[in-house]
């Protein structure tokens, strides 16, 4: 299974739910594979801590043999770098992805990683996080998605972000992938006692809009989850967040 974690605004826990979603996949036991294609690199700081400036090959390396700068590019696997945790790999991001989106979008290069991943058969689940904006990066992540997961943070900024939202995942299934399909909403920096996001997740379910029933609490814990490279899952398996990550977890489709 493939899902994409994809929202246009920023700020929304892109990052932080697709790796502690893909933590706990592995924890689990299965294969799974981090794509971070955003180029502030979030994601793969958040898996290999330091170890993120070690790397000699990212996936800018992978993207620039796609452009016909290497006569014999190398696969995508060539990238996949382990982290310290079982079972959880993770094909790293680069800051020069961001140079590279233009030449790579003008040479009609988004099906590229679907090619790519089509034959990759390691691992179980992929999942992958974009940046906060319809770029290359994220029409590519989409057409080469199973799935997709939609964070949501509770305010009326995010709430008219997502009708834009919805509509160019649309736009993404009519024209390249007609497999896609939203595999629901996840609210997100939820605070169970404030008026306000009870009222928008209410509105927006009887809009029709596939909310999912696990949702994620605003805690500074997540910030020390970030701090220290370390998912819930391995920081405080038995904190609030990871058992709502664990019941978002088993909300997915297998």
């Amino acid at each position: 299974m493939r899902r994409v974690v994809f929202n246009q605004k920023g700020g929304v826990g892109k990052s932080t739910i697709a790796c502690n979603l893909a933590a706990i996949g592995a924890a689990r036991g299965r294969r799974t594979l981090l794509i971070d294609l955003d180029a502030q690199a979030n994601s793969s700081r958040y898996l290999l801590g330091p170890a993120l400036a070690e790397q000699g090959k990212t996936l800018a390396h992978f993207f620039d043999g796609l452009l016909g700068y290497k006569l014999f590019p190398e696969a995508l696997d060539a990238y996949i770098v382990p982290t310290p945790f079982a079972n959880l790999d993770v094909l790293p991001s680069d800051p020069r992805l961001e140079e590279l989106q233009f030449k790579l979008e003008s040479r009609y290069k988004m099906y590229k990683l679907r090619e790519s991943l089509d034959k990759l058969q390691a691992y179980d689940d992929v999942f992958i996080d974009t940046p906060p904006a319809l770029n290359f990066f994220t029409r590519s992540a989409l057409i080469a998605a199973d799935t997709c997961l939609i964070p949501f943070d509770c305010d009326d900024f995010s709430r008219q972000a997502l009708y834009t939202l919805m509509d160019s995942v649309r736009e993404i299934r009519s024209d390249h992938n007609r497999e896609l399909r939203v595999e629901g909403i996840v609210v997100n920096h939820y605070q169970a006692r404030a008026r306000l996001p009870s009222q928008l997740v209410a509105e927006l379910r009887a809009e029709g809009l596939p909310i999912l029933d696990a949702f994620v609490s605003a805690s500074i814990r997540i910030r020390e989850s970030h701090h220290q490279a370390l998912p819930m899952i391995h920081l405080d398996p038995r904190h609030k967040l990871t058992g709502e990550f664990a019941r978002l977890y088993d909300l997915l489709s297998p």
